[in-house]
């Protein structure tokens, strides 16, 4: 019979059986190399089953002779052995649980032998065990053999004297369950009269009373089909672990150690089988690289959880040869650990690509490390160094001015892939090129490259202290004094870059102003103060902290202790910009003009460059979504307030979405946001932008531009929606 999920299952058998009769005859049950080591812990796994053990022996003992406790399920297949060699099987699935069982039983040996129990220890030893006699090899000796990772540590203890202190050997995971089950077992034991009726009870209980679903494949069977379609089922493995599985079930077995060790052992370091977040997903560091590669490679565009699949597909009609693949992939993982690892390096200078990762990471975006594999990889090696720091620059310039502007991240991974689908099919001197004119071409907000004019028109008026994250905000000024040491192009002074990632944000004119900054303002020009101490150009870098009777003190104060103590650059600057008339309104912003200046500078677009082209009036369905439409879709609820967001912020102003989508400024509802907008200023104004969702910097169009991503209907989007004009 053909199974749904691929394989020919004709053979398979399942039964259930006792751990008696999983173990007792002389067997040896193999974990692959390549599955993933021993990870089940007291909390979710030693635990529970302890009290499971418990349980059962209560209710024997009381009212069910014939009581059973069900474990679960195991995978084995037979492998082909020569006369005179142990029968063998390997797990496919089930380790954990063959493992777990193994390290209890050697722990209630342990324990019998410990208390003089010495005729049920002897029938614990079998189980654990193969005779002398059965030997041919060190590892002969033991019915499970775990999985390279973890063979020393589980050899350790299950042969460990039962005199010894668990010190003497060193410390793992499998150490720690076999400690935890001998504590568990001698305190459930206790010193009582009955304590070896008691024994003999626990070792019937778990030698003969639990019960196993084991399933036995024969040699020529599909175990990777079985595999997937148990993890498919429930098994939590990640990403590398099924392609790791899928890559070594393809090779010879006499060449799967090998491969393991110079290939992929790598993968299983806690670099890179740290968890890490990609948009709102957690993977392992080795699953996001297999996915960002696999991008690279296929030119597609697909989902992280679509990786395995994808990745056999790749295997199945490209990259035949798994043995030839295994290098590629481990020598753009060695390049995709120097740069990351290179780039959170603190003091000195970076290479081009390191501090593109640097930056990059800053504005917490990975969505370029495909374009970044592509690059390195040798169909890319006549590109000259010149025309890659030209790429890495020009891509740095579309992440930070879409951040600076807040641009919807939505279709990021669209976009980098249709990229690299364009400049893949040119010639290596003209890529660079490409990748200006392509970017240079977009006119949809999923993909645009903001221009000079809306990048000075959002910075001029944002409040950036509490818009943008403190890292891009640090990333911002780091990037403006290195250029003004002279890094990374320039002549360099000899103080060097700034130490990276350690600075901090400070406000020159402090946010509690009023007692040593007092001024005699009107309340209107409070307001304009408060928001005014919030923009850009009130903003530094400091690499010391500054005490709090400094940061709050008066300017005079502050001033002497920046040339005093502080070696950054653009705060001296600041203090020049300052002159004899002090640190207040119109300095700051004459500095924010000063700092937009310098940021188009260091991230430039092509001179010339319109971002975003409005499209009115042309029928598109973008132009006619509406509030409406967006509480129709799920995007915003009614009685969602909003609030005047960035420089139209005034306490008091406040209104509510109503379900039919209108917008309700005290009781008088207004059709369109723009309406609603004019109806608290008294003048026209881009409602979009004019109203943001209370308690947050997420404008209405921010969440209409999510919402045209979604349906893929971004282009031709206008700002306004009736008289409205954009900011």
């Amino acid at each position: 019979m053909k199974s749904r999920y691929g394989p020919e299952v004709r053979s398979m058998r399942t039964d259930v059986v006792k751990p008696q009769d999983v173990f007792y005859r002389p067997t040896r049950l193999v974990v692959p190399l390549f599955q993933r080591p021993y990870v089940w812990s007291r909390e979710s796994q030693w635990q529970p089953l302890c009290e499971d053990i418990v349980r059962l022996i209560e209710v024997i003992d009381r009212h069910d002779q014939n009581a059973t406790h069900f474990l679960g399920a195991i995978v084995i297949q037979q492998v082909p052995t020569s006369l005179g060699v142990l029968p063998t099987w390997n797990v496919i699935d089930g380790q954990q649980r063959l493992t777990t069982l193994q390290l209890f039983l050697n722990a209630m040996y342990s324990s019998f032998e410990y208390r003089g129990f010495s005729s049920l220890a002897r029938r614990i030893l079998p189980l654990t065990e193969n005779s002398q006699d059965e030997r041919t090899k060190d590892e002969d000796r033991y019915k499970v053999w775990p999985t390279n990772r973890d063979r020393e540590g589980f050899a350790a203890v299950m042969s460990l004297p039962v005199a010894a202190q668990y010190s003497d050997i060193a410390h793992t995971r499998m150490r720690d369950a076999h400690e935890f089950f001998t504590g568990s077992i001698t305190e459930w034991l206790g010193d009582g009269d009955d304590v070896e009726r008691r024994a003999a009870s626990l070792a019937d209980s778990v030698m003969t009373r639990l019960e196993i679903a084991s399933i036995t494949l024969e040699a020529n069977e599909d175990a990777q089909a079985i595999f997937e379609t148990l993890n498919a089922r429930g098994t939590p493995l990640s990403a590398a672990d099924l392609i790791k599985n899928y890559v070594f079930q393809q090779m010879p077995e006499e060449r799967t150690e090998r491969a393991y060790l110079a290939y992929w052992a790598d993968f299983e370091t806690p670099w890179w089988e740290q968890t890490v977040t990609s948009g709102r997903v957690k993977n392992t560091r080795s699953s996001l690289f297999l996915w960002q590669w696999l991008t690279a490679r296929t030119l597609e565009d697909f989902p992280i959880r679509e990786v395995f699949t994808q990745f056999k597909h790749y295997v199945s009609t490209v990259a035949k040869d798994i043995g030839a693949l295994l290098p590629q992939i481990k020598r753009a993982a060695d390049r995709y650990r120097a740069v990351i690892e290179g780039s959170a390096r603190e003091v000195g200078e970076l290479s081009r690509i390191e501090l593109f990762s640097y930056r990059v990471d800053a504005l917490r975006t990975d969505v370029a490390r495909p374009l970044l594999i592509w690059l390195d990889e040798p169909e890319q090696e006549a590109i000259t160094d010149e025309d890659r720091n030209r790429i890495l620059g020009t891509l740095e310039s579309w992440f930070v001015r879409r951040a600076l502007v807040k641009a919807t991240s939505q279709g990021s991974n669209r976009t980098i892939v249709d990229l690299l689908r364009r400049v893949s099919s040119l010639p290596p001197d003209r890529v660079a090129q490409g990748v200006v004119d392509f970017l240079a071409d977009i006119h949809s907000r999923t993909g645009y490259w903001p221009d000079d004019a809306e990048v000075r028109s959002v910075v001029s008026e944002v409040r950036a202290y509490w818009s943008y994250r403190q890292s891009i905000q640090r990333m911002i000024f780091e990037a403006l004094e290195d250029v003004k040491r002279g890094y990374p192009d320039g002549r360099r002074f000899a103080m060097g870059p700034i130490v990276r990632g350690k600075a901090t944000i400070e406000h020159l004119m402090p946010q509690k102003w009023r007692k040593s900054w007092f001024a005699e303002l009107s309340d209107d020009e409070q307001a304009m103060r408060d928001h005014r101490i919030q923009q850009l150009g009130n903003l530094t870098i400091v690499t010391q902290s500054l005490n709090t009777r400094v940061s709050n003190g008066p300017w005079e104060q502050k001033r002497d202790h920046f040339l005093r103590s502080d070696d950054v650059l653009i705060t001296k600057d600041a203090i020049d910009l300052a002159g004899e008339t002090g640190w207040d309104e119109g300095a700051i912003e004459r500095r924010t003009e000063q700092l937009i200046d310098q940021i188009l500078v260091v991230w430039p677009a092509p001179h010339g460059h319109v971002g975003l082209t409005e499209t009115r009036g042309n029928g598109s369905a973008s132009n006619e979504v509406d509030v409406a439409q967006l509480v129709d879709a799920g995007w915003l609820e009614a009685g969602t307030r909003l609030v005047p967001g960035g420089s139209y912020f005034a306490e008091g102003i406040e209104a509510a979405i109503a379900q039919d989508g209108r917008i309700h400024v005290g009781e008088t509802p207004h059709d369109t946001p723009s309406g609603a907008g004019r109806a608290v200023l008294g003048h026209g104004v881009n409602g979009w932008w004019y109203w943001a969702l209370a308690g947050t910097e997420r404008r209405l169009s921010h969440v209409r531009d999510e919402y045209l991503a979604s349906v893929g209907d971004a282009k031709g989007v206008s700002d306004g929606d009736d008289d409205g004009r954009r900011i």
